[in-house]
């Protein structure tokens, strides 16, 4: 059975940390869907490049599409990440995901402007991008590139995302895999 995410897109996120996963991912054979968080599909990166979303998620949820899926990636950027956390829809199935079990992963921005006022980081150890976890007192900020903690899975900036997007492809499928991915890309020289 093939495993399935969804990367969330509003207007304003970072381009290396959303394209780098949904690209890496989709070499390891992971059906990755693109969605923007509005009701246009097309959404502009914090550097300017505009990016077609497989789909919306008013669609997905018109859909009831959005429970099949075994995670959700999160990139930053500002004011991508923000744009993010003012879905209340997207907050309620994060926290759906969360308490089921399924990989909720944020990078950047995303894991203190999203996730921590959700509680998702309550008694767990992330990171974030360096400064963003001024202020934040429910989990343990760590300097790792990456950091898994159950099912959440944090990581720094775009610096990072192939790093970040190699761990997603370790829990969804194998250390193997990867690696594999990791070697193809030379991510790992």
């Amino acid at each position: 059975m093939s495993k399935k995410v969804i990367v969330f897109l509003a207007n304003g996120f970072e381009e290396v940390e959303a394209i780098t996963p949904i690209d890496y991912l989709r070499r390891a054979g992971i059906e990755v869907c693109t969605a923007a968080i509005g009701p246009d599909r097309t959404v502009t990166g914090s550097h300017g490049i505009p990016v077609l979303a497989d789909t919306t998620f008013p669609e997905l949820t018109k859909q009831g599409k959005t429970t099949a899926w075994d995670g959700i990636l999160l990139p930053g950027g500002q004011p991508g990440a923000s744009n993010l956390a003012a879905s209340r829809e997207l907050g309620s199935l994060l926290q759906e995901f969360a308490a089921a079990g399924k990989w909720v992963c944020a990078i950047c921005a995303s894991p203190a402007v999203i996730l921590a006022p959700l509680g998702l980081l309550k008694g767990r150890r992330f990171t974030c991008f360096p400064g963003m976890e001024t202020g934040l007192s429910d989990g343990q900020w760590s300097e790792d590139p990456v950091v898994i903690h159950d099912n959440i899975i944090t990581s720094r900036a775009a610096g990072t995302a192939g790093l970040w997007a190699a761990a997603i492809i370790g829990k969804l499928l194998s250390d193997g895999e990867a690696k594999k991915i990791a070697s193809a890309v030379l991510l790992d020289r």
